[in-house]
């Protein structure tokens, strides 16, 4: 990577960072993460992940771009061993109270560092599960390196899952099914300085702008083979967890679909890989 890559690179780092570090008050907050319902009612992970993991008991599983860290000690509540990971220091520090409130701290340690930097951060250790939910492909410009790391973490015979956004999904426009962004990879972001965050909650920010990267779903599937990965299982999803379009609608499972007489396109897709 030439210098001048590099430099635009870390400066999208820097201010993607600020917009999250805004955010994470926002979403500890919010409805849509319902933090007090989720301490109160010992939610465990989403059932499709933990039906594609099965038992995790006694594993050691690390959540890449964690964020405040729910999803990561829903696999502790399960019994895993659990590390988070997350660029954004405020994210970090709400995770390990949240560790301390859930009675989960014995079982879960969180890291403050960029994913590209996580073998450095992480040390000398692997793992069982390398876990990355929901939202964390799109902060990336490289899917490569990312599948560098996730395949350095991993011990040989450990597995990769993610669950994330399906590109297709990011590539078309808010309102209507049209493509209005790449599908690909490409060495420019999508600037966005519309402020949007996906929760709800009062939302008020100074860092509004941040920068993101699509990757097509080959793009990805080829990361993963090219580090050493076995792809096991892939699936195309027509719901996604999150209100991604204003015309889904939301079943009772919390899973956001196209409403009847719309036709049903890809909003999310699970990926299962064992490391050689």
């Amino acid at each position: 990577m030439d210098d001048a890559v590099e430099g635009a690179e870390d400066d999208a780092f820097a201010q993607n960072r600020a917009s999250w570090d805004q955010r994470v008050p926002v979403h500890v907050a919010s409805e849509f993460y319902d933090v007090e319902g989720w301490l109160r009612q010992g939610r465990g992970p989403r059932p499709e992940e933990a039906a594609a993991l099965g038992d995790v008991s006694g594993l050691d599983l690390v959540h890449l771009q964690c964020h405040f860290g729910l999803d990561t000690l829903a696999w502790a509540r399960v019994g895993a061993r659990v590390t988070g990971l997350d660029f954004s220091e405020p994210a970090i520090d709400y995770a390990r109270v949240l560790a301390r409130r859930a009675g989960l701290e014995d079982r879960a340690t969180f890291v403050c560092a960029n994913v590209y930097d996580a073998v450095g951060a992480l040390g000398p250790q692997a793992f069982d599960v390398v876990y990355v939910s929901l939202g964390a492909l799109c902060w990336l410009p490289s899917v490569d390196r990312w599948a560098a790391v996730a395949a350095a973490l991993a011990r040989s015979g450990g597995r990769l899952f993610l669950h994330d956004v399906h590109p297709l999904s990011d590539a078309l426009a808010d309102d209507e099914l049209g493509v209005e962004h790449t599908y690909f990879e490409e060495p420019d972001p999508f600037v966005d300085d519309s402020g949007f965050t996906y929760t709800d909650g009062s939302y008020s920010v100074s860092m509004e702008r941040n920068f993101s990267w699509n990757h097509s779903l080959g793009e990805i599937v080829t990361a993963v083979i090219t580090h050493g990965f076995v792809l096991e299982h892939l699936e195309e999803h027509d719901w996604t967890s999150f209100a991604r379009f204003p015309w889904l609608v939301r079943r009772d499972d919390q899973h956001y679909v196209p409403p009847a007489g719309r036709p049903r396109v890809p909003l999310s897709f699970s990926l299962r890989a064992r490391r050689l």
